[in-house]
């Protein structure tokens, strides 16, 4: 494995840990996520600053805001993270989002990330779900933000 591959599952192993400070470490100033248009937290976020603003000024429309409270324990935060490639700088993982709706249904599906590290840092996350469509339902269902509602029924009208 390489230096790129296991900073990466450290990034992994701080988020099941729920460990803030330990994951902040890992960021290059400069990080970006990418996330899919049709997820309640979608959009670009570069630079921690940005990050931050956004988990303290909407939270809800972050992943942590809305996945965090539908994975009350361990089970639900286990991602299984498996390298799937490494090269100089990119990194692609296979894991599992999981989570469990006050309902009692539980959610598994398998998403592919592309990492970049950069300066020895984490420098880029984007994610691609398998179904976002059975994502964007579930986080409906389970009592998502509103944005997961309006973006559900937007998906239902495309052909």
């Amino acid at each position: 494995m390489t230096d790129n591959a296991d900073l990466v599952l450290e990034a992994f192993g701080a988020v099941e840990r729920r460990d803030a400070e330990g994951l902040l470490s890992l960021y290059h100033p400069e990080i970006e996520f990418v996330d899919a248009p049709s997820l309640p937290y979608a959009g670009t976020f570069r630079g921690l600053e940005e990050i931050r603003h956004q988990l303290e000024r909407d939270p809800k429309k972050t992943w942590l805001g809305t996945w965090g409270p539908l994975q009350p324990t361990e089970t639900e935060r286990k991602m299984d993270p498996r390298v799937i490639a490494a090269n100089r700088n990119e990194v692609v993982v296979l894991y599992s989002q999981r989570a469990l709706a006050p309902s009692g249904e539980r959610f598994e599906a398998p998403v592919l990330g592309l990492y970049e590290v950069r300066d020895g840092m984490f420098a880029r996350a984007q994610m691609f779900h398998f179904d976002t469509a059975a994502v964007v339902a579930f986080l409906a269902r389970a009592g998502g933000t509103e944005e997961a509602v309006s973006q559900l029924s937007g998906a239902e009208s495309r052909p």
